[in-house]
């Protein structure tokens, strides 16, 4: 009898360590990289088991004195935090600027737009005259370098240039090749976009 009770317990505890194990499980969003329909564009499947762990979508710790809804942009260790109040915040894998166009500071979201026109810059043009097509504006698509959303980022001095962007790229994260934008994988884009609210603070490490 005594044997028989040690093993309820035992399949007690097994049971609870397993409880635990998805609660922690359930806080890593792996499963939703998924192909998806949006807006009429069908986007693919990412091939996440190729994408580091890290830079998976999840919730983490995350001590700091801004508050709930505010973004903060870790360039250094290639994460963006959400912050989500209570200690935690949603973090997700970003590509940075590259060598050169590299940037810090603090902004704000002033627009919000799904499925950019996607309009390079007069600098990059001259940088990369084959570009010169897209003048005028590339149209929303599944090759647009803005992705599936864009998120534009203002300073007291106005549009800055700069944007929170989704990618096709999803091979870019964890890298620095950017012209200063942060991306994020097309499906992160969606989740963060639906969060962050026109005004939020942008903090740019």
């Amino acid at each position: 009898m005594r044997m028989k009770s040690l093993a309820i317990v035992a399949a007690l505890a097994l049971s609870t360590a397993v409880a635990g194990c998805s609660t922690i499980g359930s806080q890593i969003f792996t499963n939703n990289y998924g192909a998806v329909t949006d807006a009429g564009y069908h986007l693919p499947r990412i091939p996440i088991e190729k994408v580091p762990f890290k830079y998976r979508r999840q919730i983490v710790d995350y001590d700091t004195r801004e508050k709930p809804g505010t973004i903060i942009v870790d360039t250094q260790n290639k994460f963006l935090y959400f912050v989500m109040g209570d200690g935690e915040a949603m973090r997700y894998g970003i590509g940075v600027g590259r060598e050169g166009f590299e940037w810090h500071g603090t902004a704000r979201i002033a627009l919000k737009r799904e499925w950019p026109t996607w309009t390079p810059p007069s600098q990059m043009i001259r940088r990369q005259p084959e570009l010169a097509k897209f003048a005028g504006g590339m149209e929303p698509g599944l090759k647009n370098p803005l992705g599936a959303r864009a998120m534009y980022l203002f300073n007291k001095g106005g549009d800055m240039g700069y944007r929170l962007h989704g990618s096709p790229e999803w091979n870019s994260i964890g890298k620095a090749m950017s012209s200063g934008c942060i991306r994020l994988m097309n499906q992160d884009i969606i989740d963060l976009y639906d969060r962050t609210s026109v005004g939020a603070k942008v903090i740019v490490l």
